[in-house]
């Protein structure tokens, strides 16, 4: 699979088809370049259409998939077989990629959301050097309709969290409403952040974000040092032109 150019921060391509490509390219691209420096490929992932995109680009590329290890950006807590579960439906790579589900790093089952947030966060520093704030070498993240992020929604006060890594949130305005988080001090700690999206649906969002600069969850993902890149398809993109 031949690696893109990605020389900004917006890359508008013509359709769902190229949106898969190019994200897949790209991860390609940065998990070689991880693996080959540290041996390592740390990557968050979200739910929603990106679990499809995933499943059809990554099967395509040529990357060392032993060496990933896969968090989730957020999670509901949900029991695995849940179709809310996200870990539930990555579960359909693990084949597809020849992974193993030890690595996937996954939310405790049968206790609250608090409790999850702290075994969570217990697991994610495990995985990188101690003290130090979690950079991962990439995060997909998603965009909901409202502009939310994770599950940082605009107005709710973990927007504003500083010292946590990992957060509890228990009155999403999305269902179901128990989740944990990544909170902005890791996010934005990233090496790449990447969000993927294409759709008309996602036009007017897309434009209050990168036109406006409307203050929304996903407008604050704003990686210190990494790189923020965007890939969409001309429907998502068409105020951008």
């Amino acid at each position: 699979m031949s690696v893109p150019t990605l020389d900004k921060s917006v890359n508008i391509v013509k359709n769902r088809d190229q949106v898969v490509t190019t994200l897949a390219s790209l991860i390609e691209q940065v998990s070689n370049d991880r693996i080959q420096k540290h041996s390592v490929f740390n990557i968050g992932v979200s739910g929603g259409s990106l679990v499809a995109f995933l499943k059809e680009g990554l099967p395509k590329i040529q990357t060392d998939f032993g060496k990933w290890r896969i968090f989730f950006c957020d999670e509901r807590v949900v029991p695995e077989d849940s179709p809310d579960s996200t870990y539930g439906q990555y579960k359909q790579l693990i084949s597809a990629l020849n992974l193993k589900e030890n690595q996937f790093v996954t939310i405790k089952q049968g206790v609250s959301a608090q409790e999850a947030a702290e075994d969570y966060v217990r697991k994610v520093a495990q995985q990188f050097p101690q003290d130090a704030i979690p950079k991962f070498d990439m995060l997909l993240l998603g965009m909901g309709p409202d502009g939310h992020t994770c599950s940082l929604f605009p107005g709710h006060k973990l927007l504003e969290e500083r010292s946590k890594w990992v957060a509890a949130i228990t009155d999403s305005p999305k269902p179901p409403p128990s989740r944990v988080t990544l909170t902005f001090p890791v996010i934005n700690n990233a090496l790449y952040c990447v969000f993927a999206l294409c759709g008309k649906e996602k036009a007017d969002m897309v434009k209050r974000i990168l036109v406006d600069g409307e203050d929304l969850p996903a407008t604050r993902v704003k990686p210190n040092g990494g790189t923020l890149v965007w890939i969409m398809d001309e429907e998502a993109g068409k105020y951008l032109k």
